[in-house]
């Protein structure tokens, strides 16, 4: 098992980066979350991951600290929840406000997040309540590409525009959230905070 990584930070490109390690370039999933904490290209970052190994693929997973990862593989054991789904949740608030919400029954700001319906919510309400107490300090502290493909330039908006859809969002509905956003000189990943963002409004 791969429990953490530590190396180069050669590509970002939401929900996937890339990460040299002694001369081998490891390809991961990360919320966004994980992504505002990241340092620049080229500097080193230290990368907590999870391993999901399906029928048809190896998925590596990272997140920017512990708590993170702790309330992914917490999500990833409640019925119906599936590591995109995980994802959305992470990308759309913090472990802190998640707890907030699972502990004062908050569905409303739950259901905001894209693919949670309200039945969802309410059983990520229930089954997680339990976990949260149980796993307090660890929970509430602090497709894959090609190296090549990458590289391939693009403007902000757009990066911003396949982050959303890759989270669950429908195209439609990623392009109205980016338009709420005065995109001029922001990077993608501060496109896609501020949607996310306009979207829990």
């Amino acid at each position: 098992m791969i429990g953490r990584l530590r190396g180069e930070l050669l590509a970002k490109q939401p929900p996937h980066l890339l990460l040299e390690v002694g001369g081998i370039g490891y390809e991961l999933e990360a919320p966004m979350s994980t992504f505002y904490a990241l340092p620049p290209l080229g500097e080193q970052a230290v990368l907590f991951t999870h391993l999901l190994v399906r029928e048809d693929a190896q998925i590596l997973y990272a997140f920017i600290n512990e708590s993170e990862r702790s309330l992914f593989r917490a999500l990833l054991r409640v019925s119906g929840i599936g590591a995109k789904m995980a994802l959305a949740i992470l990308s759309g608030m913090d472990v802190h406000a998640f707890a907030c919400c699972v502990q004062t029954g908050d569905t409303d700001s739950l259901v905001r997040l894209p693919g949670i319906g309200r039945k969802t919510a309410e059983r990520l309400i229930v089954e997680m309540r339990d976990r949260l107490d149980t796993q307090q300090d660890a929970v509430t502290a602090g497709l894959p590409r090609s190296a090549n493909a990458q590289l391939t330039t693009i403007s902000p908006v757009d990066e911003a525009l396949q982050a959303l859809v890759s989270l669950g969002y429908k195209l439609q509905e990623a392009q109205r959230l980016v338009r709420r956003v005065n995109t001029q000189d922001l990077s993608s990943e501060e496109i896609i905070r501020q949607a996310l963002q306009a979207s829990l409004k």
